[in-house]
């Protein structure tokens, strides 16, 4: 039996905050100073279909340095679109990742959200589903994928929203 998900909230809630440092960076201010270090904002990917979300899970998936944190080659994910426009999410049992397709729903098709719906995939814990293993492993996914100016925006805007690393 896992552990209850307290920390989904807090999470959730820091995401919103690094979504909104990204979206910002895609509309020009992608200089940005955080914990004290200015940082240049990397490109975000964005996606229009269910067929390039699966290209770039595969090519992710593919990547040396996730087969890595994954602990050998990570097996594949499929990626389908999902009724509904509020939530992303990923099925374990079918190693699927389902996102909202809806012109409604553009938050959910981005990069930062499959890289969070991937690090579900990857987290082989008996802990929490959002807990502090999780949280690491999609940091770590989103250093080893973006760089490491999208990690440390990470750290330091989830420690700074109560997110436990």
């Amino acid at each position: 039996m896992t552990a209850p998900d307290t920390g989904r909230a807090r999470l959730y809630s820091a995401e919103t905050v690094v979504h909104r440092i990204f979206d910002n960076a895609a509309a020009g201010a992608n200089q940005l100073t955080v914990g004290g270090t200015t940082v240049t904002v990397p490109a975000e990917a964005k996606f229009a279909t269910v067929e390039s979300m699966q290209r770039y899970v595969d090519s992710v998936l593919a990547m040396g340095p996730v087969a890595e944190l994954a602990g050998g080659k990570p097996t594949s994910v499929r990626v389908r679109a999902r009724r509904g426009s509020t939530a992303a999410h990923y099925e374990r049992e079918a190693a699927t990742i389902a996102v909202p397709m809806q012109s409604d729903a553009r938050w959910a098709q981005r990069e930062l959200v499959l890289l969070h719906e991937l690090a579900h995939h990857l987290d082989r814990g008996d802990g929490p589903s959002h807990g502090r293993d999780f949280v690491r492993g999609y940091v770590d996914l989103a250093e080893a994928v973006m760089g490491p100016e999208a990690a440390f925006i990470m750290r330091i805007t989830f420690a700074e929203n109560g997110v436990r690393l």
